[in-house]
């Protein structure tokens, strides 16, 4: 099994070829800037000290959407203060094409 271990806007993502994973908004003209952590080839292992160059990842910007809403509730007793206010992450999904060393 084929995988490797990246890195984008300090979060870390196990991935392997045809996987698409949810990361904080990337901009669609700007480049997708991450470093490869770590490479997994069946019985090959290459680690990265801390980042691994010979590695070779094609990452496909597929667009933007929305995550789920979370909501924020404040309350005070004894004081009639309640305030809830809700919020939705800007996301963008990624397609990973094709995973190589070199």
């Amino acid at each position: 099994m084929k995988y490797a271990v990246i890195q984008i806007k300090g979060h870390q993502y196990k991935v392997s070829e045809g996987d698409e994973i949810l990361v904080d908004r990337v901009a669609k003209d700007e480049g997708i800037d991450f470093k490869t952590l770590l490479f997994v080839d069946g019985e090959q292992v290459d680690l990265g000290k801390p980042n691994l160059n010979k590695a070779k990842i094609v990452i496909k910007n597929l667009g933007e959407e929305k995550g789920k809403k979370l909501y924020v509730k404040k309350y005070k007793s004894k004081s009639r203060y309640r305030r809830k206010i809700g919020y939705r992450a800007s996301l963008s999904r990624l397609l990973v094409e094709k995973i190589s060393i070199s």
